[in-house]
């Protein structure tokens, strides 16, 4: 185990929760024929845009993710601060740049393997994933395609390239997409966020965009499904995402935060973030169970 790498007090057997109304058999089986179809036609488009530009993968991204999304039986809800935007996703949202040109770096909360396909959903944007993904069958070569960005958690000599990849990005005009827990927790609770990657916003004098992602079953019960925590198997977690009937994701964009340093801003992006993730906990959002 690497030492540097975070690791969440979350595990399935404490976190875990089956859903309180579970879809049928035939519509569970249905949304996992349909997602495996798209799944296999968005390796086709990622090999067809390695000779589009970014601006045009991130675009195709976006909406291959919607149908995979609405694929699996999952609804969007994109929220405003704390101001209800719109019942669902129908496009990508846009997103506004800083004085010096330079496109926001979104960070959010780590929940699911789903958070890089929510926030393409939600807006084309590039995302931050770990090296290991790139070898990956199939998910290696989607992620490529969307053109990922790629940080090696296990040389801390390679973070000052990764940060200066990905201030590059920001700096182009490329909104870049990074969950800095560095691990994923249940939903119920979240961890501090590592600075390294807001050295990058600064750099490119980029402003950072806060998202907070909660995963909802209905409209008021939190979702411990989706969650892909601990020692989890991803056919696991797949399985449980397609058995909710009715899964709901909620996102909520927050004003932008600026800071003096990268700690400062990620204490600012974390406390912004943990205002919405823990307002739901303050109010008794209950769990299924």
């Amino acid at each position: 185990m690497n030492p540097w790498v975070p690791v969440a007090p979350c595990t399935p057997e404490a976190c875990l929760f089956p859903p309180g109304s579970r879809a049928a058999g035939p519509r569970r089986a249905l949304r996992l024929v349909a997602a495996v179809l798209i799944v296999l036609a968005g390796v086709a488009l990622a090999l067809a845009a390695r000779g589009l530009g970014t601006p045009s993968r991130a675009r195709l991204t976006s909406a291959w993710s919607r149908l995979v999304l609405r694929a699996i039986g999952i609804r969007i809800e994109v929220r405003q601060g704390f101001a209800f935007m719109a019942g669902s996703v129908s496009g990508p949202r846009p997103v506004t740049g800083g004085p010096s040109g330079a496109a926001p770096l979104v960070v959010a909360n780590h929940v699911s393997w789903l958070d890089p396909l929510v926030m393409a959903a939600v807006l084309p944007c590039r995302p931050l994933a770990k090296q290991e993904v790139r070898a990956w069958p199939v998910v290696g070569l989607l992620a490529a395609g969307a053109g990922a960005l790629f940080i090696d958690r296990d040389r801390l000599l390679a973070l000052p390239e990764a940060v200066d990849g990905v201030a590059a990005a920001l700096a182009d005009g490329h909104p870049v997409v990074a969950f800095p827990e560095g691990t994923t927790w249940c939903g119920r609770g979240m961890g501090s966020f590592r600075p390294a990657v807001f050295q990058a916003a600064l750099d490119a004098g980029a402003p950072v965009r806060p998202v907070a992602i909660r995963y909802l079953e209905g409209e008021d019960t939190l979702a411990t499904g989706p969650a892909y925590v601990g020692d989890d198997f991803l056919w696991a977690s797949v399985r449980r995402v397609v058995a909710v009937r009715r899964l709901t994701v909620e996102v909520t964009m927050l004003p932008a935060v600026w800071g003096r340093d990268r700690r400062e801003l990620a204490w600012a992006t974390e406390s912004s973030v943990a205002s919405v993730l823990v307002a739901g906990a303050a109010h008794g959002l209950p769990v299924a169970a």
